[in-house]
């Protein structure tokens, strides 16, 4: 029951720690339910997102590693092992990039195609069906909207703390 003697910045604070621990369920709940979705295709929602990434027709060529690390928001470091599983597995290869030699891009495969878009997409879009049941599309519109904005402000502490230059949020749909 809400304590009638607490001030506004405490009401806020409580509000604030509920808004977070329920983003922290429902990220886990999404790397749980999601990877069971594409578990068939051997796929887990890192790699999905990868996929996801991959597939938007702005990267057909390839994404540089930096570039794809910073779209999903993620560490090189953890994208690299990653990438090497799914490269393992046939679905992205590493080629060198055309502007500069010495880079490397990651590229979607033909199996990583097929597997993105004849065996995941079915598997995908049921479970978004399930997870945003009795969303209706304003509902989503809005969610969309808050979660851009707590992500936009978000990466400006990461920037101020010296962070990389992540995907600005309207960026960061794969």
């Amino acid at each position: 029951m809400d304590n009638p003697n607490k001030t506004p910045q405490e009401a806020e604070m409580e509000l604030a720690n509920r808004i977070f621990f329920r983003l922290y369920q429902c990220a886990n709940m999404l790397h749980k339910t999601g990877s069971r979705a594409v578990e068939q295709q051997g796929l887990t929602t890192q790699q999905w997102a990868v996929l996801g990434a991959l597939s938007r027709p702005d990267a057909k060529a390839g994404m540089g590693v930096g570039e794809l690390a910073r779209y999903l928001m993620v560490s090189r470091q953890n994208l690299s092992g990653l990438v090497g599983r799914m490269e393992r597995d046939g679905h992205v290869e590493l080629a060198a990039d055309p502007q500069d030699r010495r880079a490397r891009l990651i590229r979607m495969t033909d199996r990583g195609q097929h597997v993105w878009q004849q065996e995941a997409q079915e598997h995908i879009r049921r479970y978004y069906g399930q997870a945003l049941a009795d969303f209706s599309v304003g509902d989503m519109a809005h969610l969309l909207h808050y979660l851009l904005k707590l992500l936009g402000n978000m990466q400006t502490i990461d920037a101020a703390h010296g962070g990389d230059d992540a995907a600005a949020p309207q960026d960061a749909a794969a």
